[in-house]
């Protein structure tokens, strides 16, 4: 059979057009290392969020190596959280909820894309490989200010990461000749025991203590505070682990009986 010459053309081109639609399908699937939404997240009342173990507290959780899972829960117009920070090279497992209507999580730049509906978990896996910012978006119409719905993932180098938490005790007065506890509670989300330096500085005087936070755990340090080492009035604290901060003031007050032991010279 014979074949014109324009004919061999049009075959050609439509061939390279097909093989040319495949690979932008293939790549826009595939091609980011981001994969395929997976609808096996399962149900929960949304009317119990609050008390489920997943959602109670939304937020990062490293469950080993290089993987994580993120909950995240969608109320109008507003994800909790707005702001989720992983690593680079890590493997995110996205379990997201809706509070109340049906919303969508997207990840702008990603194909993460999936509705989000009320008594429904959806569930997807994703592969961030370099560090980068996405904004997220809710895509299904969900009210007046559905406009604003918006989160972001900040993917971070992974040496600028981790899931420590600091929270710290400590009385806002004491009274002079007496002496306080400040005490700071280091929490480790990473799987990894972490070491680290709990420093305070008060006053003019700065105490450290070196401590190993067990993965997954926590770690208390007290801090013994004289007065005398402080003096009358108030006194700035600051306790310090790695990046991560907390302040206050200790004041020192006189009581009114020490007053009267001092000065009294009362008439007989």
């Amino acid at each position: 059979m014979n074949i014109h010459t324009y004919e061999k053309v049009w075959i050609v081109a439509s061939m390279v057009l097909i093989v040319g639609f495949i690979a932008t399908i293939t790549y826009g699937a595939v091609g980011p290392g981001i994969a395929m939404i997976d609808d096996d997240g399962g149900d929960i009342n949304p009317d119990k969020i609050n008390d489920d173990e997943r959602f109670a507290e939304p937020g990062v959780e490293h469950v080993g190596g290089n993987e994580y899972e993120v909950t995240v829960v969608a109320q109008a117009w507003s994800y909790t959280p707005s702001e989720i920070e992983i690593p680079a090279n890590s493997e995110v497992t996205f379990y997201v909820t809706s509070r109340d209507v049906t919303h969508s999580f997207s990840v702008v730049g990603t194909n993460v894309n999936t509705m989000v509906v009320p008594g429904q978990v959806s569930e997807m896996t994703a592969k961030f490989d370099e560090p980068d910012e996405y904004g997220i978006l809710c895509n299904e119409y969900c009210g007046e200010f559905h406009h604003t719905m918006e989160g972001k993932l900040n993917v971070v180098p992974e040496d600028e990461f981790d899931l420590t938490e600091l929270s710290v005790e400590a009385d806002d007065e004491i009274d002079a000749g007496n002496e306080t506890t400040i005490t700071a509670n280091v929490e480790n989300g990473m799987q990894e025991d972490l070491e680290t330096t709990v420093s305070l500085e008060i006053g003019n005087q700065t105490q450290e203590e070196d401590v190993t936070v067990p993965g997954d755990g926590s770690e208390e340090v007290e801090f013994t505070v004289d007065s005398a080492d402080l003096g009358e009035g108030d006194n700035d604290w600051t306790v310090t682990v790695d990046d991560y901060e907390e302040s206050g003031t200790l004041s020192v007050v006189t009581s009114e009986g020490n007053e009267s032991a001092d000065g009294g010279d009362g008439d007989a």
